[in-house]
């Protein structure tokens, strides 16, 4: 397929943001939606990659990974992305179902015998992954030390009982689903997640993704700038109703305070980051919302799920279809607005985007996105250093989308 290399000054009078990359012939609005951010959307420093049929059509990348320093963003430079973790970890178990080693409806104490206590000896795999177990909080206090050595959390999840009856609601699991999924990767493959991801598809697909970054790759790692502050009361009386100290939301998000690293809740902020910047969060294994990529990865990984990617297919068509199928919906009780849920992939809906209605995949709290779609054999994989206020549906992510879209 025909490329054209990248490596131009913005799109429009005036920008001097520098984008480069390649991109195919057919794609080009893709490219054009890319660097419109930086003009439209106050885009610092990102990068996005488009596989389809198999192969990569878009990968371009630009901006500053650290406006602070003045580094710029490199074509190697890896992303902290928050929650589009989960959709990385959600194609790890998809991996261990496929070679019959996973049931998604068998209770999780099947793999993990310790997780039976505190009434939750029927609790599913399928509950925990579209966040219906009631687990989306854990009641013993836990540091920011104990989550980042995460044995103390698996030890509270072992205890802890459900915060409401497992499969009549669902309450998005922020980061305790991380914890819960890649125990049981471990429990039934004896590897770690961020180990099985290195061997099972980061590796093979010769792309950079980690569960738990090495010390020696994090000089690659770009710098999270926080979101503009709210300054529009009604919006802040809203966020601090379904985000406030005490709410489920606050408590899900946060681990009861203890991932915003002592910094005082502030609902005209409310997606804290500063423990994110840190070597200690980059280091630890947390897999609901700390993984850390390159954008051409996350593309690259879905697209092996949906098609072969230079003689590498990481499930089938009937899987994806399997975790693809919507298993839970309604108003979320952390999140407030209405969710829906495959295994682990969060569905296409108004407030949270993709390609399709049969797209599946994962957004990260402040603009990140990847997912795959079968129907168009796409992969699509896009982060970013600057946040936006939102933890789903951000206006870039958008834009590529539409740009995607038009294009096939």
């Amino acid at each position: 397929m025909p490329f054209a290399r990248l490596n131009r000054i913005g799109n429009r009078e005036g920008s001097m943001t520098q984008i480069h990359g390649e991109v195919a012939e057919g794609f080009g609005a893709v490219a054009d939606a890319f660097a419109d951010n930086f003009d439209d959307h106050g885009e610092v420093g990102a990068a996005f990659c488009l596989y389809v049929g198999g192969a990569s059509v878009v990968d371009v990348w630009g901006g500053m990974a650290d406006p602070a320093t003045g580094r710029p963003w490199e074509q190697d430079a890896l992303q902290l992305h928050f929650s589009t973790t989960k959709g990385v970890a959600a194609i790890c178990a998809a991996i261990l179902h496929e070679r019959g080693q996973l049931d998604y409806d068998s209770p999780v104490a099947d793999y993990w015998p310790e997780f039976a206590a505190g009434g939750k000896a029927t609790v599913t795999v399928a509950q925990c992954m579209c966040h219906q177990a009631g687990l989306a909080a854990v009641d013993t206090p836990l540091t920011l030390d104990e989550i980042c050595d995460k044995e103390p959390v698996l030890r509270a999840l072992e205890i802890q009982e459900p915060l409401w009856e497992p499969g009549t609601a669902n309450g998005y699991h922020a980061i305790t689903y991380g914890w819960i999924v890649g125990e049981i990767v471990k429990r039934i493959d004896g590897r770690p997640i961020g180990r099985f991801l290195a061997d099972e598809m980061a590796g093979p697909l010769g792309v950079d993704s980690f569960i738990g970054l090495p010390e020696s790759e994090e000089h690659r790692v770009t710098r999270i700038i926080p979101a503009p502050v709210i300054t529009d009361p009604p919006t802040i009386e809203l966020i601090a109703a379904m985000l406030g100290p005490g709410s489920l939301g606050y408590r899900a998000l946060t681990m009861d305070g203890a991932m915003l690293a002592g910094q005082e809740y502030d609902p005209s902020v409310p997606l804290q980051i500063d423990a994110f910047n840190t070597r200690q969060v980059h280091a630890a294994e947390i897999p609901g919302a700390a993984g850390i990529s390159e954008a051409r990865a996350l593309a690259r990984m879905y697209g092996a799920c949906v098609s072969e990617v230079d003689g590498i297919r990481l499930i089938s068509d009937e899987t994806v279809r399997t975790v693809r199928a919507e298993r839970s919906r309604g108003p979320d009780k952390s999140l407030v607005v209405e969710c829906a849920w495959g295994m682990g992939f969060m569905r296409h809906l108004d407030t949270n985007p993709m390609l399709t209605g049969e797209s599946f995949g994962h957004p990260g709290a402040g603009g990140s996105l990847a997912f795959g779609d079968l129907d168009h054999q796409v992969g699509f994989g896009y982060v970013m250093n600057q946040m936006g206020n939102g933890v789903a549906g951000d206006p870039r992510a958008n834009a590529l989308i539409e740009a995607v879209r038009s294009c096939l």
